[in-house]
């Protein structure tokens, strides 16, 4: 039995010829550019605001320039360090690197896999301006101590979405907890354009718009620039697609949602490592993370029974080529440094069936050196 990692084409067949039409509207419009007075892009943040149950969503060219437009509109630059989870996509910590100031890295959960509150004294210094936890593979980190340690510190906080769109955190939405939440449209995301595409969430009227002027190269009105901006853009075909497939992430959300319980059910009858997740927290399953001490070896083995897998994340942030300047040793992020060489990513996708669930869980338990 086949069972692919993810299914893009299963997911948007049924509902192509709404995202068609979609398209045309917007060529028949000709509203391709996401500057404020586009229509396509202002129902879209107006949906998806409501959906976050935010106040304002500002959208953008991307998940990385998100993150890098509100660290911009915060002040947060040259001179500054914002600490980020130590184990992410790169995005986190190069968009605080292209704004000018320094990712600092804190170390994870060993259990949840996301940022670990009890690490950030260690990463504390007087430069340090803002945190960024990352809502990771769908699971919300433990928000309650970390906006605690950063009002006790005059911190700000930069929620990163990325993965956890819809899910929540003692019943309030990933993305309305800090100063702003950042979303990543990436096609492979629960949410996924058929292009790049980013959002913002914020509560904060001045931050909308400032966010909103950053964007789009600092423009205030037609001919004047309050400021120096950026590209950032959402575009008009991307929001209208992203408006369509807004209407059935409920659906799909519901779904990972129960194929996560599933597997959490099967994969604990063979005593196997995976996230753990706290009743406080909605996971949306972005990603089905789990553990294996022979994880390449077992990860071929899936391989050739037709199972496709994915690693997040091989190599930790700290330890990457782009970070060997700060000299981290693995002893500086003990369990970041454990999951490089165990972590597996699961096949799980909206349309997955119990049975490829079940073949998936049946060739890891025939393996004998898990």
């Amino acid at each position: 039995m086949k069972v692919p990692y993810n299914n893009l084409l299963d997911q948007h067949t049924p509902i192509l010829p709404q995202i068609n039409t979609a398209i045309q509207s917007v060529l028949s419009s000709s509203q391709f550019i996401g500057n404020d007075g586009n229509p396509f892009v202002q129902k879209f943040e107006s949906a998806f605001a409501a959906f976050a149950r935010a106040r304002h969503c500002i959208g953008c060219s991307n998940g990385t320039e998100a993150i890098e437009l509100v660290l911009r509109a915060l002040d947060i630059g040259p001179g500054d360090e914002v600490i980020v989870p130590a184990q992410t996509w790169i995005s986190t910590a190069e968009a605080v690197s292209h704004a000018g100031a320094q990712p600092v890295f804190a170390d994870i959960d060993p259990k949840t896999y996301t940022l670990d509150p009890a690490d950030l004294p260690k990463r504390l210094t007087s430069r340090t301006k803002a945190i960024i936890p990352v809502h990771l593979y769908g699971l919300p980190a433990d928000m309650d101590p970390i906006l605690a340690f950063a009002q006790q510190h005059s911190l700000k906080i930069i929620e990163d979405c990325a993965q956890a769109h819809g899910a929540r955190y003692k019943d309030r939405p990933v993305g309305t907890m800090g100063e702003a939440g950042t979303f990543s449209f990436y096609p492979g995301k629960n949410l996924g354009a058929i292009g790049e595409a980013g959002g913002i969430v914020t509560q904060s009227d001045e931050l909308k718009e400032i966010l909103r002027c950053l964007r789009d190269h600092g423009r205030s009105t037609n001919f004047n620039h309050s400021r120096e901006g950026r590209n950032g853009r959402l575009d008009g075909i991307q929001a209208a697609v992203l408006g369509i497939k807004l209407k059935y992430l409920p659906l799909w959300t519901e779904q990972r949602q129960s194929l996560g319980a599933y597997y959490r059910e099967k994969l604990g009858e063979i005593d196997t490592i995976f996230q753990s997740t706290a009743s406080d927290r909605t996971h949306v399953y972005h990603v089905f993370s789990s553990q294996f001490e022979n994880r390449d070896a077992l990860r071929a083995h899936l391989s050739e029974n037709d199972i496709q897998t994915g690693v997040h994340y091989p190599i930790a942030l700290p330890f990457l080529d782009a970070y060997s300047k700060f000299g981290y040793d693995q002893s500086d992020y003990p369990f970041a440094h454990a999951q490089m060489s165990k972590a597996l990513s699961l096949p799980l996708f909206p349309d997955m069936t119990r049975e490829q669930l079940d073949h998936v869980v049946e060739c890891i338990a025939r393996y004998p050196n898990k």
